[in-house]
């Protein structure tokens, strides 16, 4: 399987939930290589902006920013070898991220299965785009799905982005909840035509602001807590980023 690397081995760590129903939980994360989006702003870009690749991202008008290496951001490892690395930190919840995971479900599956032989009770959160519909294999196996379906501001068309059968079989699973990125009030408009559109249960929303550090986080939390106040939406924080900043790995 294909995860990202971090200091020279794969993305796998020891921290709490930043976002979303589970804040403040302690958790594992992996994280997946590859993604089949390509947000204008996304925080992991190290696992989809490769060299030679057209796309465009927030940090090219960062001096010294290149796109990453495919072969140095990448760390291939076996399914059972990830999964000893997770229960090694001897904590009862892994989150599994990316990129975008549900691209190697099967793998993911291999280790859902290798750690719950040893832990039955262990806990799995799926951090998703919203674009990929669960194997029902997979679907059984998770406790938690966390879609984050992209707006305009992710920089794609909507038909790229958004994906109603997707959608559709998410909202009915009892167990998975919507967050969206939150950059201005206008997005607020797209995010109720979604709602209307596909259906989409207000009361497992959460709207969250964008930003990669406490003051770009606080430029629009009081205006957008008020939102979900008033539109029966939950606010969503990035608690990772109060604690530590834009940093990876904590």
């Amino acid at each position: 399987m294909k995860l990202a690397k971090l200091n020279g081995g794969p993305e796998i760590f020891h921290t709490i939930q930043g976002e979303g129903i589970s804040t403040g939980a302690p958790a594992v994360f992996i994280r997946a290589s590859r993604c089949n989006l390509r947000c204008f702003w996304c925080d992991t870009d190290h696992t989809w902006n490769f060299e030679g690749t057209p796309w465009a991202h927030e940090k090219d008008s960062i001096p010294g920013y290149k796109k990453h290496v495919k072969e140095e951001a990448t760390f291939e490892i076996d399914p059972a070898e990830a999964a000893e690395r997770i229960l090694a930190y001897d904590c009862d919840r892994t989150v599994i991220t990316g990129g975008e995971p549900l691209l190697q479900q099967e793998d993911f599956l291999k280790v859902i299965a290798h750690i719950r032989a040893e832990d039955p009770q262990h806990q799995f959160e799926v951090e998703t785009n919203g674009t990929r519909i669960p194997t029902p294999e997979f679907a059984a196996a998770v406790n938690q799905f966390n879609i984050s379906p992209k707006l305009g501001n992710a920089g794609m068309l909507e038909k790229t982005r958004i994906n109603p059968a997707a959608l559709a079989f998410f909202t009915r699973h009892p167990n998975a909840w919507f967050k969206f990125v939150v950059a201005t009030p206008a997005d607020l408009e797209e995010i109720e035509y979604l709602i209307l559109e596909h259906g989409l249960p207000r009361k497992r929303i959460l709207l969250m602001p964008e930003g990669r550090t406490p003051a770009e986080l606080d430029r629009s939390s009081e205006w957008l807590a008020e939102i979900c106040r008033d539109r029966r939406f939950r606010f969503c924080d990035r608690l990772h980023v109060r604690i530590w900043g834009d940093k990876r790995g904590v």
